[in-house]
């Protein structure tokens, strides 16, 4: 098998089996850019996020803060926009499924949300808890504020997705350039003509109602031609370099603590326009996604992430708390509890990184049953990421009782991955 000379017997043997039980017929491409996604954010949140000592107290920092020509690492690792691109299409996929299947809009909707909810109580009890006994143990309070907004941020991105999941039969057949618009004219209304900043709350539904309803698009077959991927990717580029040059926006695409404007909190303009690009070089990289997803290890790899999507997506934070408390024991070290104001922090943080991942597996470990639950014979009701199927066709793939993958979506809403 190409890809798989050198690795290990049992790891190619594993690999053969969730790849022989995958159907034909699924888009790999689909996975692969959830889980470059997945990966992108994780990595994105371990670079720019310092928990700083200071005294008896931890409060957060950034390497933006201080070192700004490293903005460029906020357009690699900013990867929401591709969240939602693929959100979009296969929910308005599982739902046009759902409906020539007969499922009901309510079965439909709770199937698509069910697999949050186990995830995502587990992180709030936990924290909870911890909460609990930080106070009681005497932490400054501000120390104990900082961990749990840190350890709950991911929250926010589900609450929006999971309302963005509810609107899909009214996703499936809106264009795009209308919440494009409505981003366009709250920021005109809140930058140019001096309006309340209140208003930019707007955004926070319609900025990433953009590529959600692009994936929309993606389904309905509208983006299937080269052009319209370099029409966003070119189209987009441009219009957030003339924002950020012209018109003041930051240039970094992550929140920077202490800057007056955030083009993420909430979405900005020039965020809305970055997101373009980045699903019109992920609706061109689809092919060769396809390509690279025949190999078995690599895609054996992506499927494994989206597995564990959401415990990756909603622990790594807590992962890289964990490991900043237990080495602030032994002193305050290099890239993990000074502050990130030079490259010498940048080169330490990378070489944590190995350790954070680590600190990850174990909560990965410790948690993944609360995503992965009880699995359930296959249904109809999820989409799949299908290739060449036309939407109302049911799946007729199986679950192989090798595979530690289900290639099959079930009721539960495989595919809400994309979170």
């Amino acid at each position: 098998m190409p890809g798989l000379r050198g690795t290990p017997a049992g790891i190619r043997r594993g690999a053969d089996r969730i790849d022989r039980a995958t159907p034909a017929s699924r888009d790999r491409a689909v996975d692969a850019l959830r889980a470059f996604a997945i990966l992108g954010v994780v990595l994105g949140h371990w670079l720019v996020t310092a928990l700083v000592a200071d005294g008896g107290t931890l409060h957060t920092a950034s390497p933006l803060q201080h070192m700004p020509w490293l903005a460029p690492v906020s357009w690699a690792f900013q990867t929401l926009a591709v969240f939602f691109l693929v959100g979009g299409h296969v929910a308005t996929r599982s739902h046009a499924r759902a409906r020539a299947d007969g499922v009901t809009y309510g079965r439909w909707l709770r199937a698509r949300l069910s697999r949050l909810l186990g995830p995502v109580a587990a992180v709030l009890i936990l924290w909870t808890v911890v909460t609990l006994a930080l106070l009681l143990a005497g932490v400054d309070t501000g120390t104990v504020r900082t961990l749990v907004k840190l350890a709950l941020s991911p929250l926010w991105f589900l609450v929006v997705f999971a309302c963005l999941t509810a609107l899909t039969p009214l996703v499936a057949r809106l264009n795009p350039l209308w919440p494009l618009a409505v981003v366009l004219h709250v920021d005109l209304l809140r930058f140019g003509l001096g309006g309340p900043s209140w208003l930019g709350w707007a955004n926070v539904a319609a900025g990433w109602l953009v590529p959600f309803s692009l994936g929309a698009a993606w389904t309905r077959g509208e983006l299937e031609r080269p052009r319209a991927g370099w029409v966003l990717l070119t189209g987009g580029a441009v219009a957030t370099a003339l924002l950020v040059v012209l018109a003041g926006y930051p240039a970094s695409m992550v929140g920077v603590p202490g800057a007056e404007v955030s083009n993420l909190d909430p979405p900005t303009l020039a965020a809305v326009a970055f997101g373009l690009a980045q699903c019109g070089l992920a609706l061109l990289l689809r092919d060769r996604l396809r390509h690279a997803m025949e190999r078995p290890l690599a895609w054996a790899a992506v499927a494994l992430v989206n597995l564990s999507a959401m415990t990756v997506f909603l622990w790594h934070q807590t992962a890289l708390m964990a490991t900043t408390a237990t080495a602030l024991t032994v002193g305050r070290l290099p890239g993990l509890h000074t502050l990130p104001d030079s490259p010498v922090w940048v080169a330490a943080r990378l070489a944590w990184l190995p350790v954070l991942a680590l600190a990850l597996a174990v909560c990965w470990a410790a948690f993944r049953r609360h995503e992965q639950g009880t699995r359930r014979p296959p249904s109809r009701v999820g989409p799949g990421a299908s290739r060449g199927r036309p939407a109302s066709a049911p799946a007729r793939g199986a679950r192989s009782p090798r595979s530690p993958i289900s290639v099959e979506p079930d009721t539960r809403g495989a595919d809400t991955r994309s979170t």
